[in-house]
């Protein structure tokens, strides 16, 4: 088992295991143009904001794209405006650039048009592409990965069998000085007092309390079905309780050093090796898009269902459940549902293949039926209306 990766070096001292080109169409009548551009450079991924041209009010969503274009798995940047909007290219090509990464801006009205647009962002990104293919791997210590943890469409297996696998792994990746992180924070309800325990703090199992309750309070149903999928009930799951006494098994039992706030005014990272709690949505698209703003270079995917995929950040698929196992899956946890395998056992397999993957190795399903880079943000006006105020 190896202690290191072979990453790609990047100017603000991270290191990424992909060597992605990202443009962003801040306008989202800009993602034509974008996609052209991007159909002729290899390895590049389009970021689209599919909300609004205005800037009052997606302060998170934009936030969340520039932390994204600085994830280390980005090389560089190339930011597209139509120019009618509000939001100025440079409000995410000016922090990328601060960090040290290639950010190139183009503005559609000011290039004479789409055709023209398209015609001078391929020479630009051709530019950023060039640059990502000069760096190369170096060897790069464990303490540099940071890991996202997410599941879905749970189903009976899940608690069982690939979320005890998973935060049996993060345990080891933490002990190794890897930083891990998970988040749909109202799918942990019921277990905030465990949670609380293992805070290094008082003040961090608090905020973890808190966090929980005003996530339960964006998704509450009077009805009391929030969050339960036809998924989760036709794999056996009847409450949201029971599904988060499962889902809280992915966290594995390591000390929380934080719980992170992802909103319009914060955007908290990680400071110390370790495990963290975030406020990253349950949404599959969303929280990969906000796994990669925080970090991650790659993402365990706890399976009880098909799932997504995301283009910037990887994703290690784990199921326990047999009528899942196909070439999507990456491990395979079903031993342990029939006692033929154990949770440590399959932990070291998942162990191993972050490590395969963070030196190259493709996941089952890299490149292949990729989503959409998916961004989420809570609406403020909602949050004003049901008292959530960020502190």
């Amino acid at each position: 088992m190896s202690a290191t990766f072979k990453g790609y070096p990047r100017p603000n001292g991270t290191f990424g295991i992909r060597n992605n080109v990202m443009i962003v169409a801040i306008d989202e009548c800009c993602e034509g143009i974008a996609r052209n551009i991007s159909k002729e450079i290899d390895d590049s991924v389009v970021v689209t904001n599919h909300y609004t041209c205005m800037y009052g009010g997606n302060e998170e969503m934009i936030d969340t794209i520039i932390h994204t274009a600085t994830n280390p798995n980005i090389a560089g940047v190339l930011v597209i405006a139509m120019g009618c909007g509000s939001i100025d290219p440079e409000m995410v090509a000016g922090p990328v650039r601060q960090q040290g990464f290639p950010v190139h801006t183009l503005t559609v009205i000011k290039n004479k048009g789409t055709v023209e647009t398209i015609k001078d962002g391929i020479e630009l990104a051709k530019e950023l592409k060039a640059y990502a293919d000069s760096v190369e791997r170096v060897d790069t210590p464990v303490s540099a990965l940071r890991i996202g943890i997410k599941c879905g469409g749970s189903d009976t297996s899940s608690g069982l069998a690939s979320n005890p696998s998973v935060g049996a792994a993060s345990d080891k990746l933490v002990d190794m000085g890897a930083i891990t992180m998970a988040g749909e924070l109202l799918e942990l309800l019921g277990c905030e007092e465990i949670l609380k325990a293992r805070s290094v703090t008082p003040e961090v199992g608090e905020k973890i309390e808190r966090l929980i309750a005003e996530d339960l309070k964006r998704w509450h149903v009077i009805e009391g079905t929030e969050t339960m999928s036809i998924g989760n009930s036709v794999g056996g799951l009847t409450t949201i309780d029971e599904k988060s006494q499962g889902a809280m098994h992915k966290t594995g039992t390591r000390p929380i050093q934080d719980c992170l706030r992802i909103n319009h005014i914060h955007r908290e990272k990680p400071t110390v090796p370790g495990f963290y709690l975030t406020e990253t949505t349950m949404l599959c698209g969303g929280a990969a898009m906000h796994f990669a703003s925080l970090g991650c270079q790659l993402i365990l995917w706890t399976a009880g269902a098909a799932g997504f995929n995301n283009s910037i950040v990887p994703v290690i698929r784990v199921s326990g459940n047999t009528s899942l196992i196909t070439a999507d899956m990456d491990i395979n946890a079903c031993g342990i549902m029939d006692a033929t395998d154990t949770i440590d056992n399959v932990s070291n397999q998942i162990i191993d293949k972050v490590f395969a993957v963070a030196s190259g190795a493709p996941t089952n399903l890299e490149g292949v039926g990729f989503a959409y880079a998916s961004l989420y943000q809570k609406d403020q006006r909602l949050e004003h209306v049901i008292g959530i105020c960020p502190q």
